[in-house]
């Protein structure tokens, strides 16, 4: 999930450059999800880690 959210935010940074303010805005939204997501399956996934080295 974190190759696609780098996929995403590589296309906005290279239509920004080129100027396609649209679809620069809609990839750097898309990424900016992703990266969310991914960071709250990380905190899931350490806090479970968590509990099941307690048992």
């Amino acid at each position: 999930m974190l190759y696609w959210t780098l996929v995403f935010l590589v296309i906005a940074v290279i239509a920004g450059a080129l100027g396609f303010g649209g679809i620069a805005g809609t990839s750097a939204g898309i990424a900016q999800i992703l990266f969310f997501i991914f960071l709250a399956f990380l905190v899931i996934s350490l806090i479970a880690g968590l509990f099941r080295r307690a048992s």
